[in-house]
This record gives structure tokens, C-alpha cells and sequence, in this order.
């Protein structure tokens, strides 16, 4: 089994073959998604679809993208929100000065707010980091001194420094569809040194669809693709991949509830 560590199946772009891209996810032999929110204040709409499908969960979080909008969010908040059982995950949250949508201090105390809900529900804070690597390392450094943290960097793209400082500190490292492509060359580098023990895939659908979708709406049955690339550039087969990842994620994401085969 494939797990997709990272969706959107909540975003419009699903909206009217839901059921569809679900099914195709499984029989694609992917039986765990999770859906990512962006923003707390649409939290039911998230979650909503979670509770349309048993395979699906989800996260509860705030975007930095939607930092500056949800100021007022709260760690008791979300810890709060997260108990309701479809919710194995707190973000996402992060820093992105690529886009810069929000307020860098917003997004920061937003990273914070969040980092201090994963600490005390122990589940997994799901990081989005673009073009900022130095302050998240020290965010991350300066957290982890205050006590430790569940959290993946997702859908990696940064540099070798925050890689091995996720590591480092304990976290995992997601790779999207990123991986696949042909000028990913110093990103595949990156991925060779994570340990096969702090690997996770993910699709980030309807983004970065991997190649040979690349430039089609991404969706969740596509992460074999990426899982695939990442196996080789392991050294490992597919199916050993597989195994790895699968069994990292329901490590870290340990709320999920684990798949019962049938007999």
C-alpha cells in the first residue's frame, strides 16, 4: 500500500469527480489520503469531504500563504479542532518568501502558534518552507529547545541545510512529484542523502502533477510515480519504497488508524 501524505482533495479543482479521483487513488493500491487545510476558518469544508470517504483524512491549519488572515488563530484552537477523530495532523504552516502573500512576522508567529499545538497533541505539524530556508532552521532549532515535536518538511524543495536540519531534528522529508522532473537533479541529491527511514511521498494535488502527468491536474493515484523515482534514486525497488514509506508515515502520523486487510 501507497500513502499520500498530502492533498487537496477539499480544493474546487475536485469538486466535480470527487468520488472519481478517490477511487482511481485506490485502485492505484493508495489507501490512506490526507487532506491539507489551508485555512482554519474553512475547517468544516475540509472536513466534510474526509467524512464522505473512510480512506481520507486530515489536517487542521492555517497556510503562510493565509497567515495574515488568520492572526487571531490560537494554539488551543487548534488543539481543540484536533481532536475530532478524522484529524491526524496539525498545518500547514511554514514560511514562504517566494510569494511573500502574507506578512513574514505573521507567518512566523503563525509557525509558532502552530509548532506549540503539535507539541502538546502530538501529532505531526506538516511544513511548508519555500525560499526561507535559514529562519526555518532557526525556527525549527530554537522550537526544539523548548521541547520536541512530531513534523514532516513537505513536498521538499529547499537546500541540503534544511534537509539535514529536519532530519536532524527528528522530522521526515516529503517529496512530491518535484522529483520527477528532468531538472531535478540537485533536489534527487537531497533526497539520496534522507534517511529511508525519514522519507515520506506525497502528491500536493492538484499541484505538481509528476512526470509522465506533468502539466495535467495532479491527484492522489499519481504518487506512485513520485514513490517510484525516489526508489531509484535509493537504489532500492519499488516495492521496498513502498514499504518504507507506508511504515514512516504511519510512524509519524500516528493517530491514523491503521488498515485492517481483509481476510
Amino acid at each position: 500500500m501507497l500513502v499520500d501524505s498530502h492533498c487537496h482533495l477539499d480544493f474546487p479543482d475536485f469538486a466535480a469527480e470527487r468520488d472519481a479521483v478517490v477511487a482511481r487513488a485506490l485502485a492505484a493500491g493508495v489507501g490512506r489520503m490526507v487532506t491539507i487545510c489551508t485555512r482554519v476558518r474553512r475547517f468544516a469544508q475540509v472536513l466534510e469531504v474526509t467524512e464522505a470517504y473512510p480512506e481520507v483524512f486530515c489536517s487542521v491549519g492555517t497556510h503562510p500563504h493565509n497567515a495574515g488572515e488568520e492572526v487571531g488563530i490560537t494554539a488551543d484552537e487548534l488543539v481543540a479542532l484536533s481532536t475530532h477523530p478524522k484529524v491526524v495532523a496539525i498545518g500547514e504552516a511554514g514560511l514562504d518568501y517566494h510569494y511573500d502573500k502574507a506578512p513574514r512576522d505573521a507567518q512566523a508567529a503563525g509557525l509558532r502558534t502552530h509548532i506549540e499545538a503539535a507539541r502538546r497533541t502530538g501529532l505531526p505539524l506538516v511544513i511548508h518552507a519555500r525560499s526561507a530556508d535559514d529562519d526555518m532552521i532557526a525556527i525549527l532549532e530554537d522550537e526544539a529547545g523548548k521541547g520536541a515535536f512530531p513534523f514532516v518538511l513537505h513536498c521538499f524543495s529547499s537546500g541540503a541545510a534544511l534537509a539535514a536540519a529536519g532530519v536532524r531534528l527528528g522530522g521526515y522529508v516529503s517529496f512530491s512529484g518535484i522529483l520527477t522532473f528532468r531538472n531535478s537533479e540537485e533536489l534527487r541529491d537531497i533526497a539520496r542523502e534522507v534517511p529511508l527511514d525519514r522519507l515520506l511521498v506525497e502528491t500536493d494535488a492538484p499541484y505538481l502533477a509528476p512526470v509522465p502527468h506533468r502539466g495535467k491536474r495532479n491527484e492522489p493515484a499519481f504518487v506512485r510515480h513520485t514513490a517510484s523515482v525516489l526508489a531509484s534514486v535509493h537504489g532500492v525497488d519499488d516495492a521496498r519504497m513502498e514499504a518504507a514509506t507506508t511504515e514512516n508515515f504511519f510512524r509519524l502520523f500516528s493517530k491514523m488508524p491503521p488498515v485492517v486487510k481483509a481476510s
